[in-house]
């Protein structure tokens, strides 16, 4: 079972994507996805040491699933397993971003167990996805924060907001606002900050949560990407110019490189952060996700690996 100052612990869905297949009109592809599963496979292909802690169903599609975890390298001792059938989340690639409709209700996924007794054994534990606004997922998805929150564990929260008609447009974004108070570091997209604070400008939402001692990260599509530091200063990175082929899951590619290069920090050393770190740390991840959206499918590689 892994562990340690540099492994992450991530709780959260898998589910399976349905997509359409390239060159074949009409025909939808079944590909393995949820925000966080894509972050943990991201992790392991990154080196990172990561265990995912979520619940695959016992239909084919949990196989599909499993079979990516496993190849990428994550830990899946802390995976809980149900007979339950796999979510599905449809997907409408299209110019503005991806549009989605799940497919929830009685599936595995989002029957979690809190992780509060396994945090102390993670350096960085995240959160985010679907599961922290889909019950029972999101209870357990709480607990689990606020017990890295209080212990030595560095809590990354990615709220990932989504908009359907299967999810509470009230009570989930008080959900994720819940969780970035907890969090001692913030990675959110403009579209998230707008949804979650909507009479604020994003950059000055995540002026706030840095100023109460949180490193929040922003991304900004093709604008590039910003980091804010409780000291109120700003670091910027440019989005990596990239003959697009698939923008599905380069978020979530960004955000494991964020993590790969945070992780073995400590909560205390958020405010000792340097500049030109968090600078790398900016630009790696944009590299990484760049390399996504040069590429077919949404597995995440090495930057260099994939020409951009």
């Amino acid at each position: 079972m892994s562990g340690g100052r540099e492994a992450v612990l991530v709780l959260g869905e898998a589910l399976v994507d349905l997509i359409p297949a390239p060159g074949a009109p009409g025909v939808l592809s079944a590909e393995p996805g949820g925000a966080p599963a894509n972050v943990a496979a991201g992790l392991a292909r990154l080196g990172t040491p990561v265990a995912f802690a979520g619940t695959l169903g016992g239909d084919a599609l949990a196989g599909l699933l499993q079979r990516r975890l496993t190849a990428a390298g994550v830990d899946l001792s802390l995976c809980g397993r149900s007979a339950l059938p796999t979510p599905l989340a449809v997907a409408d690639p299209a110019a503005h971003g991806n549009g989605y409709r799940f497919h929830l209700q009685a599936t595995a996924a989002f029957h979690l167990a809190a992780r509060t007794a396994d945090v102390a054994r993670f350096g960085t534990v995240y959160a985010g996805g679907l599961a922290a606004v889909v019950e029972p997922a999101a209870r357990a998805v709480a607990e689990t924060a606020r017990a890295a929150a209080a212990g030595d564990s560095l809590l990354v929260v990615d709220p990932n907001v989504r908009a359907d008609r299967t999810l509470d447009p009230l009570r989930g974004p008080r959900l994720l606002r819940e969780l970035c108070a907890l969090a001692h570091v913030v990675k959110a997209s403009d579209e998230d900050l707008a949804q979650l604070w909507p009479h604020r400008d994003p950059r000055e939402s995540c002026r706030r949560l840095a100023a109460h001692g949180r490193l929040a990260v922003l991304t900004r599509g093709a604008e590039g990407s910003a980091a804010y530091l409780p000291d109120g200063s700003e670091v910027r990175a440019p989005a990596v110019p990239v003959d697009v082929v698939n923008t599905i899951g380069a978020g979530d590619a960004f955000t494991a490189a964020v993590l790969s290069r945070l992780a073995g920090l400590r909560p205390e050393g958020i405010g000792r952060l340097a500049a030109g770190r968090v600078e790398e740390m900016l630009s790696f991840a944009a590299r990484t996700a760049a390399a996504v959206c040069a590429q077919e499918g949404t597995e995440v590689v090495r930057p260099g690996a994939v020409t951009v």
